[in-house]
């Protein structure tokens, strides 16, 4: 049984803990708090880290303690401290350009506009790496003030509509989570990019 590591993207800060940008923070609490395990600090991976087993793996969880622009700076450290093949690696990560409820688990591939991503890419030097990607919606446009909306949309916080769709999108990303290991991939790949929150 191999670990496995997962890291999610957001920027630290009590301002920031409820906004859509926070999501992959947000999922890797939830699934902590399930097994009764804490965050702590840890200085030499930039991050905030919690550990536990499933099924006799060892899950460790990252909350990377740089904003989300430099997230490739705790990751590199993460990678380089546990001296990690990048398959055991799982980046969570919220993305606009997902309806909302929406999940898309990738093996590889471009940032697709994310800051937090970009930055991974940079700093590692690869796209091979897999990322599970929870839609949060786009802004609302309105005319003449899209890139400002878009910043608004990403940092704002999420509505009691949302979070009661954001719940049950946790629960299945956190069930497929939980049998990285006893599973096929390819079958949790399917089964989370095709999930659909309307038929819950």
């Amino acid at each position: 049984m191999e670990d496995i590591y997962l890291i999610g993207l957001g920027n630290p800060g009590k301002k920031y803990s409820k906004n859509r940008h926070n999501l992959g923070f947000l999922l890797l609490e939830n699934l902590s708090k399930k097994y009764n395990s804490n965050f702590l600090l840890k200085d030499k991976l930039k991050s905030y880290c919690s550990e536990f087993k499933i099924n006799g793996s060892t899950y460790r969880l990252f909350l990377p303690n740089t904003f989300m622009n430099n997230s490739g700076d705790a990751v590199r450290a993460i990678i380089d401290w546990y001296k990690i093949n990048l398959e055991q690696l799982f980046i969570v990560v919220d993305d606009k350009d997902l309806p909302l409820g929406k999940i898309r688990f990738r093996k590889k591939g471009s940032s697709g506009g994310h800051n937090g991503l970009k930055n991974i890419i940079e700093k590692l030097q690869t796209q091979n790496f897999k990322r599970i990607r929870i839609g949060i919606g786009s802004p609302p446009s309105i005319q003449g003030i899209n890139n400002f909306n878009t910043i608004s949309h990403v940092l704002g916080n999420i509505s009691q509509e949302e979070n009661l769709i954001l719940d049950k999108v946790f629960k299945r990303v956190i069930e497929s989570l939980e049998q990285l290991n006893t599973k096929k991939e390819e079958h949790i790949i399917n089964e989370l990019n095709s999930f659909d929150k309307d038929q819950i």
